[in-house]
């Protein structure tokens, strides 16, 4: 039997002379709960690096990226510790809008068929496999215009992206299901967080559990109903998705980013690694090295 995803509900009201809201967020480091709302969010990230939970998923984000959630669709963007320490601006931009902002029957025009393909899409959440100058430009202008102009904005960007549809991955494989209670939804980012934090060194389950306020045994059964994973098993996907990470952007040997990692042993790294991948670390990056040098080669 598969337990609903616990997490906070978040209403995004609208100001009265704007259909859809335009956040801007400056802070030392993302502090967002685990949370979904009743809106899209349709969010870019100019300057920042860590984890994204997503659903029942973990990804990287980092300085540029774009993402499009859709509504119940919880998630929470954390920091790695290595950000926080470089003492710079957290920086974001985000647009929510319901989906009858413009009328309940907007977006069955035939035109907007790519839009309203697009916001389907994003019940799972989608992110943006590329960096788009133009949609950059587009959140930093948004968070400057008004009425007609904001609006007719928007539309630009879910037009823009939705023909960018080549390049957006789905983030979850399946829509998880969600309660509103707060209490619990704070104590599971609370270990989360815990985990983000601690990755590269040795997670303790039995801190976790006191995290969460919970004996060891009751804490175990209830992250795994929560998470779908063990505790173990989170914290090795969290630490493969950060070698991911590693392994496209930084030179370093298969050990040096294992041990960074959190790894102590380069053959369990590996085990781990290709659970979670599919394929070992080696191949993954020569994977990734030679879908680069294609791309350049195309655009040449």
């Amino acid at each position: 039997m598969q337990h609903p995803l616990k997490s906070i509900f978040q209403h995004q009201s609208s100001p009265a002379d704007m259909s859809f809201v335009v956040r801007e967020y400056l802070q030392p480091h993302f502090n967002s709960p685990y949370h979904f709302h009743d809106a899209y969010e349709l969010i870019m990230i100019p300057k920042s690096h860590g984890k994204l939970y997503a659903g029942t998923k973990i990804l990287n984000f980092t300085d540029g990226e774009i993402f499009l959630f859709g509504p119940g669709l919880a998630h929470c963007f954390l920091n790695d510790r290595s950000f926080k320490e470089t003492g710079e601006t957290a920086h974001a931009i985000g647009i929510f809008f319901k989906e009858d902002f413009l009328g309940k029957t907007f977006f069955d025009h035939a035109e907007l068929t790519g839009i309203r393909a697009l916001l389907q899409a994003s019940s799972l959440g989608l992110k943006l496999n590329m960096l788009d100058e133009q949609l950059a430009n587009d959140f930093h202008r948004i968070t400057r215009c008004k009425g007609m102009d904001a609006l007719l904005l928007l539309l630009q960007m879910l037009h823009r992206l939705s023909n960018l549809r080549d390049n957006l991955l789905s983030i979850d494989s399946a829509i998880p299901k969600v309660r509103r209670e707060q209490g619990d939804a704070a104590r599971l980012e609370r270990v989360i967080r815990y985990i983000i934090d601690h990755f590269k060194e040795e997670p303790d389950n039995k801190e976790a559990a006191a995290i969460a306020c919970m004996n060891e045994a009751a804490f175990c059964r209830y992250f795994k109903r929560r998470t779908e994973k063990t505790f173990s098993q989170f914290v090795n996907y969290v630490r493969v998705t950060h070698a991911t990470n590693l392994l496209t952007k930084k030179n370093w040997s298969i050990a040096s980013i294992c041990f960074e990692c959190g790894y102590r042993n380069v053959s369990y790294f590996n085990r781990q690694f290709k659970t979670i991948m599919g394929v070992t670390p080696m191949e993954y990056r020569l994977h990734h090295v030679n879908a680069a040098a294609t791309l350049l080669e195309e655009i040449a």
